[in-house]
């Protein structure tokens, strides 16, 4: 049995081949950081070999109770992925396989590479969208966005600031597979009443050393909203800038979820400037997105901050309070959707994709009904 894990987003180290025929690994801490929680790795073995991990340092992980109830995903092709065993037991976690296949490959969650995306963005090129590299990352990927329709209301679309996160991406796939579709009418007329902004990777130095949650300067970006610097933040830095040429209606930020079992939206509720009118448009458009998806739901997500308290270094805040506007952060599980359990995929890629493809209807309805609304003349 071999175990790798030197490709992009690739994260373990192999601590010992034991002598009952486990593997013990440890999952490696981000670049300059103490964050640690995704792995990605490949292994090869015999057809028929059953193959048992335990990874030893699971309960330092940054969120340990990321591991309860929670089951790795496997993909012998790098497409399909399947959960497998796994057991959470005095602070390790222990993954179980029979191979079926002289390569597998396993995950945190199902990765979206550096290739992939550049894959995605081409694609979305071909299909009408415009493209620009709005900055260069700590060590020099771009960070690309996408343009996308011709209305007065600019909307912001972001995700995968935490380079682990990947689920984020896969949304932003579905997302835009929809938006570019030249024969869906709702995408239609979201490209006529908006000018949509999209970065699909807001780290890709992260996303290829296999991080969790920070660049390779060690720099977790959305702590980094407020104050953001060339040298140890370009990426928030170089979008910023950007924002204030472009303005923002509207910024729904994707992430992931460690410990939650459920997909939510999480809102800028607390921030110094809230008022009641911003407050119900946000809470509309919770409601408009749990209309276009059965997969949302608000009975569960975070604890929503008391008035006034706030963190804007967190993009979703930062924000609101900047441009006064509507902003909201998109949370989805690394574990599965707990109101709608999948035993043989978990939540997967093709679940994040239609749950980004919903996110079409939700912009549209919430512009139809007056939710979003024309940006404010920036101070």
């Amino acid at each position: 049995m071999i175990v790798n894990s030197h490709f992009c987003g690739g994260n373990i180290k192999v601590n010992e081949y034991a002598s009952d025929g486990s593997v013990h690994l440890e999952i490696n801490r981000d670049r300059k950081s103490d964050f640690f929680q995704w792995f990605y790795f490949e292994v090869t073995a015999s057809i028929g070999e059953e193959l048992q991990f335990h990874i030893l340092n699971a309960k330092n992980a940054s969120y340990p109770s990321g591991w309860t109830n929670y089951k790795a995903r496997a993909s012998t092709d790098g497409e399909n992925w399947f959960l497998i065993d796994t057991v959470y037991q005095n602070g390790e976690l222990r993954l179980t396989h029979v191979a079926t296949h002289s390569k597998t490959q396993f995950a945190y969650f199902a990765p979206f590479s550096l290739a992939r995306h550049e894959r995605l963005i081409a694609w979305s090129k071909d299909n009408g969208a415009e493209h620009k590299v709005v900055c260069q990352s700590v060590e020099g990927e771009p960070i690309d966005k996408l343009t996308v329709g011709e209305g007065s209301l600019p909307i912001w679309v972001i995700a995968r600031q935490h380079p682990g996160e990947t689920m984020a991406e896969w949304w932003m796939s579905g997302f835009l597979k929809r938006l570019l579709d030249q024969n869906d009418t709702k995408a239609q007329s979201l490209r006529k009443k908006a000018t949509l902004h999209i970065v699909p990777n807001m780290n890709p130095d992260g996303s290829r050393l296999g991080n969790l949650r920070t660049n390779a300067a060690g720099a977790n970006l959305n702590r980094e909203w407020n104050n953001p610097s060339r040298e140890r933040s370009p990426e928030v830095h170089g979008v910023r800038n950007e924002m204030f040429q472009t303005n923002v209606s509207m910024c729904l930020d994707v992430h992931g979820d460690e410990g939650l079992p459920y997909n939510f939206l999480d809102g800028p509720l607390g921030i110094p400037s809230m008022t009641d009118s911003l407050a119900k448009r946000y809470l509309a458009f919770v409601d408009e997105y749990l209309k276009a998806s059965d997969e949302m739901q608000k009975e569960h997500g975070y604890k929503t901050d008391p008035p006034g308290t706030a963190d804007l270094s967190i993009c979703t805040n930062w924000i609101a309070e900047t441009f006064q506007c509507l902003s909201a952060t998109l949370e989805q599980p690394f574990k599965d959707n707990a109101n709608a359990p999948d035993s043989t995929t978990g939540w997967s890629p093709k679940r994040c994709e239609a749950l980004g493809a919903a996110g079409v209807d939700a912009l549209l309805s919430s512009i139809d009904s007056g939710i979003i609304t024309k940006a404010v003349a920036l101070r």
